[in-house]
């Protein structure tokens, strides 16, 4: 009978040592959650997706009930989009907003912040502009009188365009018809302590010039970097650099007490044939690169106690998205939920249709799973024999 026994035994055994060796350790990041198509999974399977990512944050463009509603009771933070400056301008109407789009849901989903207007400085509107610092203001003040202000905090995001000069860092600069506007926006988020959201893609530089941009230097791979003149501060990579930018741009109008985000970045993993460096080799490097620093907690050069905060973008391709063809292809993953390219996020169980990512182990993890399997399969066969 034990020896009937032994292959339900077995199986039972390799199940149990396999969920084991499937687990992912995670990784501590956010990411965008763009909803432009018409092929895209259910809210539900996204959110298994999501989970076994083990991704903390979720930046949205919109309040999506659906959206929020399917996460409750889950550990993911959300940051919310309102993007009718003109209605948030009036305090009746942005508290009406929060009653409708926060309140319901925020005692069982994490909604930690509010983003008011995508990229506005710099779109040429001057009535967003002008409208864009009186709708946060109105946001907040909505929260502080339904008592949720400690809980979710006003901000906005930026394009990288709103800079005049990044190179180098310390000589980072706000364009200065913008200056008027940035000035008291920095003020505002200084005094409610929100942080400054960039919008920040390597990708472009390189795209727009790459006889003089490094490939390397851009996809965080080994190069000789560059030296900050005036602050003798190494950078090996373009990130960290238009990061540092920021921070010079914001202690030139006065402010050190402000952090700054990434609220976007990534690299399309295909784009129109003038579209230099748009592969899917260069977005597996420069995802699998990024993700490894934030694993670091790397700061940046200027700011190295501060690690790194960043939303990639984005979690699907995109298939509505008009432009160039590269907008309809950052995702990390297809809709069907199968990874665009390997970059080594690992997921916490198996699900249905192939929804989840492959698993990436290292090598040596892998003999060494793999030798303990045998080891422990080996003294399970000695068991059953030394009993016949």
């Amino acid at each position: 009978m034990a020896i009937s026994l032994f292959p339900f035994k077995l199986i039972l055994l390799f199940l149990t040592i396999s969920d084991l060796y499937m687990q992912s350790y995670g990784l501590d990041f956010g990411i965008n959650y763009g909803q432009i198509a018409n092929n895209l999974p259910s809210h539900s399977r996204v959110a298994v997706l999501i989970k076994s990512l083990n991704v903390s944050r979720i930046k949205l463009y919109d309040a999506d009930p659906n959206v929020l509603t399917t996460f409750s009771n889950s550990n993911v933070e959300f940051m919310i989009g309102v993007n009718d400056l003109q209605s948030m301008r009036d305090p009746i109407k942005a508290q009406s907003w929060i009653q409708q789009n926060v309140q319901p849901y925020i005692s069982q989903t994490k909604i930690t912040s509010i983003n008011v207007g995508n990229e506005v400085l710099g779109n040429n509107d001057i009535t967003s502009y002008n409208n864009l610092l009186p709708a946060m203001q109105s946001v907040y003040n909505a929260l502080v009188k339904l008592g949720l202000s400690q809980q979710v905090t006003v901000t906005t995001s930026h394009s990288f365009i709103i800079m005049s000069n990044s190179f180098p860092p310390s000589s980072g600069r706000f364009r200065q018809e913008l200056v008027q506007y940035i000035q008291p926006l920095l003020s505002f988020q200084a005094q409610i302590k929100s942080p400054f959201l960039i919008n920040a893609y390597p990708f472009f530089a390189y795209k727009g010039d790459p006889q003089h941009v490094s490939l390397n230097y851009v996809l965080f791979q080994p190069n000789s970097g560059s030296i900050d003149p005036a602050t003798n501060l190494h950078y090996d990579n373009m990130l960290y650099a238009q990061i540092d930018a920021v921070y010079a741009a914001i202690k030139a109008l006065g402010h050190t007490d402000i952090e700054v985000k990434i609220s976007e970045t990534g690299w399309p993993s295909k784009g129109d044939p003038d579209e230099v460096g748009a592969s899917m080799q260069n977005a597996e490097i420069y995802h699998s690169n990024l993700l490894k620093r934030i694993a670091m907690k790397q700061g940046t050069p200027a700011k190295p106690s501060v690690p790194i905060d960043i939303y990639v973008f984005a979690l699907f391709n995109e298939d509505l998205k008009t432009g160039a063809a590269s907008e309809r292809n950052y995702g990390l993953y297809y809709p069907d939920g199968t990874p665009v390219y390997n970059i080594g996020l690992q997921n916490q169980g198996q699900g249905q249709g192939g929804y989840f990512p492959e698993m990436v182990i290292e090598s040596k993890s892998n003999i060494l799973s793999i030798n303990f399997v045998i080891y422990i399969l080996t003294l399970f066969w000695v068991w059953e024999l030394s009993i016949l």
